[in-house]
């Protein structure tokens, strides 16, 4: 469901879209705080230009990130998306906005949340999936013990019928 439009008009932007955006493309959307240690890291001269900016720095509320983290779950794409990318999606839910990003797993949490999104400079996602951990020998689906974002940095284990290792697939 992407949203149309060129200018931002208080959309809320990932940090791709404060890197690779031209400044009138991101005057005026919100951002959290956690993307300045991102942009330290990948962009630290585009800071002093970002701080320049009207940006509206917010944090969203418990509320809004237990809602987030929920659809996460439910969809499978909690296991793949950063704690920053989860406040991103609690942030335009709470402000009941789109969400301008390139990452295809927050534009699937956006069609499942019902808020638009934009993207950056790729094409976008054309279709909504859900995500499960299955066994790369039997193929069994197994029920995530995972509700946090560092799951994918972690090992996923073992398949307790086959013993083959796990792995993140697209839901059947």
């Amino acid at each position: 469901m992407p949203s149309s439009g060129i200018v931002n008009g208080g959309r809320v932007l990932d940090t791709s879209a404060l890197i690779g955006w031209p400044i009138e493309m991101i005057r005026g959307g919100f951002v959290i705080e956690q993307q300045r240690r991102e942009i330290e890291r990948v962009a630290p001269e585009k800071l002093v230009i970002l701080d320049a900016l009207d940006l509206k720095w917010s944090a969203p509320n418990s509320d809004s990130i237990q809602k987030a983290r929920d659809i996460a779950i439910d969809s499978g794409d909690i296991l793949g998306i950063s704690e920053v990318d989860l406040h991103l999606l609690a942030l335009a839910m709470e402000k009941g906005t789109s969400l301008v990003t390139d990452d295809y797993r927050l534009q699937n949490l956006c069609n499942l949340a019902g808020l638009g999104w934009l993207a950056v400079s790729t094409k976008g996602i054309e279709s909504t999936w859900t995500w499960e951990i299955r066994c790369t020998g039997c193929g069994a689906s197994v029920k995530s013990e995972h509700t946090d974002t560092r799951a994918l940095e972690t090992d996923l284990g073992e398949c307790r019928d086959c013993g083959s290792s796990l792995k993140i697939a697209r839901r059947k």
